[in-house]
């Protein structure tokens, strides 16, 4: 029987496109009242997800929005983004850092008092790069390996407001970000042939995992990352 999350709400910053409006789909359609951040066109409105803009780039936005939020069950940090090739010139870099790690940090701390009257849960989008280096994206690679340790340091800080602090590090997920390398037949193949399920993840398979981790069943785990991979950090 599928369980029903009625009466939570949920914030998921990069909700308004692949791997985030995955999760703040599954998670409306598992009962809870989903808010989802993006920057740019937003997707329409519909009655189980409001989508609102919030940069996540921005302090003083994030700090105005989360003060109007009085109790929140479920933070998700999904914003991110990818520059590959550029990233090796410092300002782009920085750019990265700042919305994939140093973003985190912001929605994390601007959220904490409203998920201390939950006790709820904080879900951070890690990488496999977080484990593996990325020639092309040092950036990337670097923001990524950083959410987990920041998953960790929170898990240990925000342990004393009852709030559990867990990752999930997807594997190689068809999503918009990764278009470039579908497209590439030789890089391609290249994950296709590490992964041993031998096939590209879809975003709607990290929802499972991410319900388990906001809800009562994982009550006693925090600081955890979870793999949803298809075994490519086995291999």
């Amino acid at each position: 029987m599928t369980q029903t999350y009625t009466k939570k709400n949920a914030f998921i910053s990069g909700g308004t496109s692949g791997i985030g409006l995955a999760l703040a789909k599954g998670f409306a359609q598992a009962g809870y009242q989903v808010t989802a951040s993006g920057i740019g066109q937003l997707p329409d409105t519909d009655e189980s997800i409001e989508f609102i803009s919030v940069d996540v780039t921005d302090g003083d936005a994030v700090v105005e929005y989360f003060e109007q939020i009085k109790t929140l069950n479920t933070l998700i940090n999904a914003a991110g983004i990818i520059r590959r090739e550029d990233e090796h010139h410092p300002k782009t870099f920085e750019q990265v850092v700042d919305t994939n790690l140093n973003g985190t940090m912001r929605l994390c701390a601007a959220a904490r008092d409203a998920l201390a009257q939950t006790k709820g849960s904080i879900i951070n989008i890690a990488s496999m790069l977080s484990y593996f280096g990325g020639g092309l994206v040092p950036g990337y690679a670097a923001s990524k390996g950083g959410v987990v340790q920041l998953t960790k340091s929170l898990a240990i800080a925000y342990a004393a407001d009852d709030i559990r602090v867990n990752a999930i590090a997807p594997g190689w997920i068809d999503t918009p970000l990764t278009g470039d390398l579908r497209a590439d037949s030789k890089r391609n193949q290249t994950v296709l042939d590490r992964t041993p399920l031998g096939r590209w993840g879809d975003p709607n398979e990290l929802v499972g995992p991410a319900l388990f981790l906001a809800g009562q069943e994982a009550s006693f785990v925090t600081g955890t990352v979870l793999n949803v991979d298809g075994g490519y950090s086995a291999m």
